[in-house]
């Protein structure tokens, strides 16, 4: 059955209703809503991710630095060393930073250890090394020979940014002393690290002693014997 002319008209007039403006605005301020929620998660998203890329790196940096003054504490040896071409010292450890151009506190010491396969570079296995503050960076100084000559620049790595503040401490097997003015090697030896993110660390380490001083040391740190 056909419909009517009338009817035909209503049904056209009816398909043919666009929205209206009040439809368009509410739409508009959903889809901003929904856009600036997603916007706001992927950002959180990718903060995080970076944030966690600097503390694994931060993270890193502090184990790799830790591991590599580990490495030179354990290995001093009972050796003087020259400084700048000048008479040999008569403290196997140096603390002061006469030597380094530096007025923050340094250490400075000869260790063994120092690989050379073969003897082929022309060295000892021994490296007079150094540890000082340079523009809030910890780094480590090492010169080729024991006995540096007058002019020769040392080689310098950083190893932790962001320090504002180093100091050492000495064990006598008894008190931990801030200075170590004696010309004979320490129990063990503390490093007290300020950051500007962690705070205060501070890392001790065993030195390379007498059989029966360094049992009593390892008793008096609680290291075991």
């Amino acid at each position: 059955m056909l419909s009517s002319p009338r009817i035909r008209a209503q049904l056209n007039t009816t398909s043919n209703k666009g929205f209206t403006l009040l439809e368009v605005l509410i739409a508009i301020a959903i889809f901003s809503i929904i856009s600036l929620s997603s916007f706001t998660i992927f950002n959180s998203v990718l903060s995080g991710d970076e944030m966690a890329k600097k503390h694994s790196a931060r993270q890193n940096e502090l184990q790799r630095a830790f591991l590599i003054i580990e490495r030179d504490f354990t290995q001093i040896s009972r050796r003087t060393m020259r400084l700048n071409g000048e008479a040999p010292q008569t403290r196997l450890i140096q603390t002061d930073s006469e030597g380094f151009e530096n007025e923050e506190q340094v250490i400075a010491f000869v260790r063994n250890g120092w690989t050379n396969p073969g003897l082929l570079l022309p060295r000892s296995d021994m490296q007079a090394v150094a540890y000082r503050i340079t523009e809030e960076t910890l780094e480590r100084l090492h010169f080729n020979f024991v006995d540096s000559v007058v002019g020769e620049e040392p080689k310098v790595r950083p190893l932790i940014h962001d320090v504002t503040e180093i100091n050492f401490e000495y064990y006598d097997g008894k008190d931990w002393l801030e200075l170590w003015e004696k010309e004979t090697l320490p129990l063990a030896i503390a490093i007290k690290i300020d950051t500007k993110d962690y705070g205060l660390i501070r890392r001790q380490y065993l030195v390379p002693g007498d059989g029966q001083l360094q049992t009593t040391s390892n008793r008096a740190l609680g290291l075991g014997s």
